[in-house]
């Protein structure tokens, strides 16, 4: 039954069926699953299932925008459980967060969860949108005085872009004024690590516990 029902919305999202997803999130609720298992057994495997299917030319940007929307709704039914779950271990403002697709690569279902844990999660976030160039993710940083740089990239061939962010503000004298997360599909701890982020995540609730621990250090 439980397995069904994360298939319903997996599929959902596959899809781009916006009032499935809904019915869906509604209905794994009702059958006692967690928000936790809902965003990261349904919701992030179907959108990693969409992003694989983007990048290997099996689906293309209608059907990642049809996708987004089955998302977006899915999430407004299990954002007030996500809000509990983001209040525990921390109240009030946690820190600022620019978030951003790197430059070259237009995914953001991901992201766009990932922001949704951090805000309901205490966090501030500027959300810059997909393809975002790298001057300008540093930039909007400085001047937001913000504590954490998060990037995402789907596309492996977007992925080097983080380096070169890394090395920018490197080059910049700037590099221990923020923290820097990185994410994506294809992103390991070992990637994160050869290009000198201080961290990843394997899903949005692990990138707001993630967060809260750079916020510490």
């Amino acid at each position: 039954m439980v397995n069904e029902i994360l298939y319903s919305i997996q599929n959902a999202l596959i899809s781009g069926d916006t009032e499935a997803a809904e019915a869906a999130a509604h209905a794994a609720l009702a059958a006692g699953l967690d928000a936790q298992s809902i965003l990261n057994d349904g919701l992030m495997r179907g959108a990693d299932i969409v992003g694989q299917q983007f990048e290997a030319g099996e689906v293309f940007l209608p059907q990642l925008m049809f996708s987004a929307r089955a998302l977006k709704a899915a999430m407004a039914v299990i954002t007030p459980e996500l809000k509990r779950l983001g209040g525990e271990g921390g109240t009030g403002r946690q820190g600022l967060v620019v978030l951003a697709t790197i430059q070259s690569d237009i995914h953001d279902i991901g992201k766009n969860i990932v922001s949704t844990l951090l805000t309901t999660g205490g966090f501030e976030v500027i959300d810059l949108g997909v393809d975002v160039p790298i001057k300008r993710i540093i930039s909007a940083a400085l001047d937001a005085c913000a504590d954490i740089i998060g990037c995402s990239a789907m596309l492996t061939t977007s992925m080097p872009f983080m380096g070169d962010l890394i090395q920018t503000l490197e080059a910049m004298g700037e590099r221990r004024r923020f923290k820097v997360m990185v994410g994506g599909a294809s992103v390991t701890p070992e990637y994160a690590a050869r290009i000198g982020a201080d961290g990843t995540a394997p899903n949005a609730v692990q990138a707001l516990q993630l967060a809260r621990s750079l916020m510490l250090n």
